[in-house]
């Protein structure tokens, strides 16, 4: 109960922030750290496609970790924190 409470704090108060400090639509730049592999790699590709989002990745120096770094043109602070909670399905994701 406290991890979804404390989720749900977190994504409110990203919320609240990204509605202070920025103007609507953005771009925004989502980081994810996952485990290098390749069905992980496309389900989050998968949640950005047909965004126009530009993705690149990078392996870690063992080859244990893949990191994505996704630039895309946000609609609003509830647009980004849906896409965060999408890509929260995905197994061994963190959201940096």
């Amino acid at each position: 109960m406290d991890q979804d409470k404390n989720t749900t704090e977190f994504y409110e108060r990203l919320r609240n922030q990204l509605k202070e400090d920025t103007e609507w639509p953005s771009p925004y730049l989502f980081k994810f750290i996952i485990p290098a592999e390749l069905e992980k790699i496309a389900e989050i590709r998968a949640i950005f496609d047909g965004s126009g989002a530009e993705i690149t990745t990078r392996d870690s120096t063992k080859g244990t970790y893949t990191s994505v770094s996704i630039k895309v043109m946000m609609e609003s602070p509830d647009a980004v924190v849906e896409k965060y909670l999408e890509v929260s399905n995905v197994e061994g994701v963190i959201s940096l």
